[in-house]
């Protein structure tokens, strides 16, 4: 790339850490209206959530309302089912694989109904409780907005994956907190290519960062975390037991990939539409909810 066009994409960059803030915010408004209305229709019952993004961090738990929370959720799953599988199959899932898949096999084309679709579904999901998590659909909306912004602009496809990366950090970074983690993984995520994604790194950071500014006018700058400043662990025991904690969590993530996948694979293989599987595996979520409500909504 000359001078120029890199001149270009850097105002590019902070331009979609700008509109990825407020996609974002699109988000998180209709999955917080949707909470609340679930809420409202369970008498009260939710997961947990981080204070920093509207939720409490006690687990509210009506238990003779059981059957409306089974039915609130596959009524989102349901809902969620019949959007996706009828306007944009395409958006199934959790939404990285097909950021993924985007970026490798269309020159990061992602079709425009996409995004708006995706936010809608995924807050139905969520928001309903559904036993799913912010990233995946963040990751695919936000990388859809970079696709739209190269089709207006009628980039070339090289410059379209490049802009689906700035998106994709953009959006994650104002949803997540973490400019710097979210510009890493979205280079880090789509792998192949190095050298190309390595050179991305700096486009990918602006737009973080340009989202995480925008995006602390709405909802403040702290991060979602914290860690007391003080925390220190210098006990020989307590080291042995996160050493053990941090076999465990790889094992872990190791078999939950495999589990994911082998149920999805079992899901479409059933005999059925596939705008009907999510209330199905909705059902599910909301049979173990009843004996462990922890697994409603997000997991934060």
């Amino acid at each position: 790339m000359n001078e120029k066009n890199n001149r270009i994409l850097l105002l590019d960059s902070i331009l979609l850490g700008v509109v990825g803030a407020f996609g974002a915010q699109v988000f998180m408004f209709f999955l917080n209206l949707v909470e609340h209305y679930s809420a409202l229709l369970t008498a009260g019952t939710g997961a947990p959530g981080l204070p920093g993004i509207g939720g409490s961090l006690i687990q509210t738990v009506v238990h003779n309302r059981h059957f409306m929370v089974i039915a609130v959720i596959v009524f989102g799953g349901l809902i969620s089912g019949i959007l996706v599988y009828t306007f944009a199959p395409e958006a199934e899932g959790h939404g990285t694989d097909t950021a993924v898949r985007a970026f490798h096999r269309t020159g990061g084309l992602i079709r425009a109904c996409v995004t708006p679709l995706k936010i809608i579904a995924s807050a139905l999901t969520i928001g309903t409780g559904g036993a799913a998590g912010r990233e995946g659909p963040t990751a695919l909306f936000s990388a859809g907005i970079g696709s739209i912004y190269a089709t207006i602009k009628k980039s070339s496809n090289r410059e379209r994956r490049l802009l689906v990366l700035v998106g994709m950090a953009a959006g994650l970074s104002a949803i997540f907190k973490s400019p710097i983690g979210t510009a890493i993984f979205a280079v880090e995520v789509l792998y192949g290519e190095m050298e190309f994604e390595a050179s991305a790194l700096v486009y990918t950071l602006l737009g973080s960062v340009v989202a995480y500014m925008v995006s602390g006018f709405f909802v403040g700058w702290q991060p979602l975390f914290t860690v007391p400043q003080n925390l220190l662990v210098t006990d020989p025991e307590t080291m042995f037991y996160l050493l053990i904690l941090g076999a465990v969590s790889g094992v872990i993530g190791v078999i939950l990939p495999n589990v994911f996948y082998g149920i999805r694979d079992l899901f479409h293989s059933l005999p059925i539409a596939p705008h009907f599987k999510p209330a199905i595996g909705a059902l599910g979520v909301g049979l173990i909810a009843i004996a462990f409500p922890q697994v409603l909504g997000g997991g934060y």
